[in-house]
Formats: structure tokens, C-alpha cells, sequence
């Protein structure tokens, strides 16, 4: 009788502390709108970013921004402002303004007339004859990524900014993509096709 009373004891903490840590490893938006302040910043209280070379973070899926945080915070991804702003942010934190900022719709953008041929090439076929792979087979035809695999939504996003990020993963500056994928993707481009994905992208809508 006292076994089994403590038996059922001991599975009710168990399940609780469970049902705690769990809870633990989801963000809440709305924490992480009253810590965003000072994201808000840069990045702009609805999310869209104030200026072309920052990313914009509405609609952006929570995985995504959170191993991006916590690489800033741990050193495994570098910026003169953004590593600074992680350094004190707690996991907690980090899932929470993840969760704030995935939540917000997205917002479009629009592409330039210039180069749009030859970037939607490359982000539909690849780049053949260079070995590079076609973006749309991991971030899908409209941009979207994929969420499980914490790949980004591309859709929208500011074509300097993007530029940006292939250059810096071409250089070996940017060095936090999973198994050295954009890394070897990005060497192999040229600073025009570059150019010319990054302004076909922010045309892209990830809701077509």
C-alpha cells in the first residue's frame, strides 16, 4: 500500500518536472516581445529590418533564429553588433524572441528588373557547370526552407543582406551552416551571380 502510494508519488513529480522542461524549451512570443527592445532597433519594431543589410525577422522560422542566437552567443557565428547584443541571452531568451519574431507575418519584398533572369536560373537549376546546387532544393521553390531542418525562409529577404551572408560564406567569414553546405555552395560562385540570386530571392513570396 505504501509502495504503491509512493510508486504513483514519485510518477507524479516525474511527469511534472517533464511537463516543466518541456515548457522550458518553448519560447513564448510574448516574452520575447518585451525582451526585443532593443532588436527593434535594427531590425525594426514589425520585424522588417530599417536598412538593406539587415536581415528582416518576421516570419522566419523560430529553429532558424534561435541557432543563430545562440551561435552569436557562443562564438560560433561572428558580427561586430549582433554578438555583443547576445552575449548575456539566456536559452530562454533566445527561444523567446525567436518565437516573437516567427510569429509575425512576413513581410514582402520586391525584386529588381536587372540580372532577375539569371537569378532565378541559379535559384531554380543551379549553376551546372560550376557544381553548384539549385537553392530551391533546400529553401523550396518559393523560399520557404524548411522548419525541421532549421533551413531559413529566404522569401523577402533584403538582397543586400543576402549578398552579404554568400559572400561571408564564400570567404569562410561565416562559418555556422551545417555540415559546410552553403560554405561549398557559395565558393563556387561569382560576385554577379551572387548579386543576381540575392535580388531574385527578395522577390520571392513564400506564400505562392
Amino acid at each position: 500500500m505504501h509502495k504503491g502510494i509512493f510508486t504513483a508519488v514519485l510518477l507524479s513529480a516525474w511527469l511534472s518536472f517533464s511537463a516543466q522542461a518541456n515548457d522550458a524549451a518553448v519560447g513564448d512570443p510574448a516574452a520575447g516581445e518585451a525582451k526585443s527592445a532593443v532588436c527593434g532597433a535594427c531590425h525594426g519594431a514589425d520585424g522588417k529590418a530599417i536598412q538593406p543589410a539587415y536581415p528582416n525577422l518576421a516570419g522566419q522560422h523560430p529553429a532558424y533564429l534561435a541557432k543563430q542566437l545562440t551561435d552569436y552567443r557562443d562564438g560560433n557565428r561572428v558580427n561586430a553588433l549582433m554578438s555583443g547584443q547576445a552575449t548575456n541571452l539566456s536559452d530562454q531568451d533566445i527561444l523567446d524572441l525567436a518565437a516573437y519574431y516567427g510569429a509575425m507575418p512576413k513581410h514582402e519584398n520586391v525584386a529588381g528588373e536587372e540580372s532577375l533572369t539569371l537569378g532565378m536560373n541559379i535559384y531554380r537549376g543551379g549553376i551546372t557547370s560550376a557544381g553548384v546546387a539549385a537553392c530551391a532544393g533546400c529553401h523550396g521553390p518559393a523560399g520557404y526552407g524548411n522548419p525541421t531542418a532549421a533551413w531559413p525562409v529566404v522569401s523577402g529577404q533584403n538582397a543586400q543582406y543576402t549578398a552579404d551572408q554568400l559572400r561571408y560564406f564564400r570567404s569562410g567569414e561565416r562559418a555556422n551552416d551545417s555540415n559546410a553546405m552553403m560554405r561549398g555552395i557559395a565558393k563556387r560562385m561569382t560576385d554577379e551571380e551572387i548579386e543576381a540570386v540575392a535580388n531574385y530571392i527578395a522577390g520571392l513570396h513564400s506564400n505562392e
